[in-house]
């Protein structure tokens, strides 16, 4: 599948609701990964998981080999999400009213999540017994 874009859509603090589109991104085939994307009290939100169903050892192999300081370097914050039935991780960062800025974010946030899924998907191969 061609990705050609994101759209970064603003939600209602108080109902949850989509209120309104600041956006739409121009990002490579990392936005595969991408699940949601949304501004909720002046911060992106931006969950991705692995774009595919994953075997249980798997699971636990991601979320032990991932590179969770990529993001951290370049100022994101991610957390795990483990109450989805695949590895899905979010991510977060200020919103600025300025398209130039948040296109280059969400870019090098994209850019980021495709290196680090095909490099951990690398990393667990050959492991499945340690995580059975």
């Amino acid at each position: 599948m061609d990705f050609s874009s994101l759209v970064l859509m603003e939600k209602d603090k108080e109902t949850g609701f989509i209120t309104k589109e600041l956006g739409s991104f121009q990002v490579s085939e990392g936005a595969l990964y991408v699940k949601k994307l949304f501004v909720l009290n002046e911060e992106v939100n931006l969950f991705f998981d692995t774009n595919k169903d994953v075997e249980e050892w798997e699971y636990s192999a991601i979320y032990d080999l991932f590179n969770y300081e990529a993001f951290i370097k370049e100022e994101f914050e991610i957390e795990d999400m483990l109450d989805e039935y695949n590895p899905t991780f979010l991510i977060k960062f200020k919103y600025v009213d300025d398209y130039e800025f948040m296109k280059e974010r969400i870019n090098k946030c994209v850019e980021l999540i495709e290196n680090s899924m095909e490099d951990v998907f690398k990393a667990i191969e050959g492991k499945e017994e340690e995580y059975i």
